[in-house]
């Protein structure tokens, strides 16, 4: 399953799931002073990036070095998407919710494994190991999806008051339902390649 600019935009912005994670948000940083939120926030995402674009440069080496196929990592990356999308569905947000104690975060839980969580790094690392030509494309598109997502984190408790809760999980369960078609696409296409290719 190939991707363009704005499928993987799409696919990483279902992936972080920045409106359905805003229980989360808002419940570790209710812990932090309000002027500190800010910097926090933004220090997050920007650690959060990091890892995401490491594995997106290293993907290929991580493949080489574990002898994976790219057919194994579509079929893998689709369980956990189809898994991700799943508790989107039928959680109510609260996964993360009890881990932020009461010190200012600081990688965990907010940068990883909320931002930069498995799902998400195995889909970085699937879109760079199946069109690795276009590696600018997903660097650009991750960028774009992770600035919409620290814009959520930063406006979280004002997001929340004006679209209310029952929106706000809503809207994750439709992001579920999408994720969970493309999570079965990608399981699907990894199975075709790998029976295809053995004929």
């Amino acid at each position: 399953m190939d991707h363009s600019f704005l499928s993987a935009l799409v696919l990483l912005l279902l992936v972080l799931d920045p409106f359905g994670s805003l229980p989360i948000f808002i419940s570790v940083l209710g812990k932090v002073p309000r002027s500190r939120r800010p910097t926090v926030a933004i220090r997050e995402v920007l650690i959060a990036f990091g890892v995401l674009v490491a594995f997106m440069f290293g993907g290929q080496h991580f493949l080489a070095l574990m002898h994976l196929s790219e057919r194994s990592l579509e079929v893998a990356g689709g369980v956990i998407l189809l898994i991700i999308a799943i508790r989107m569905i039928f959680s109510h947000g609260e996964i993360y919710a009890s881990e932020g104690g009461t010190k200012e975060p600081f990688i965990f839980p907010l940068a990883v494994p909320l931002l930069a969580g498995p799902s998400a790094m195995a889909t970085v690392l699937l879109l760079a190991s199946r069109q690795p030509d276009k590696t600018w494309q997903w660097i650009g598109a991750l960028t774009v999806a992770m600035l919409i997502s620290g814009t959520v984190l930063l406006a979280a408790d004002r997001l929340r008051r004006w679209l209310g809760s029952s929106m706000v999980s809503a809207i994750e369960k439709l992001m579920g339902l999408v994720l969970t078609a493309i999570a079965v696409e990608m399981i699907l296409a990894g199975l075709k390649r790998y029976f295809v290719g053995t004929l």
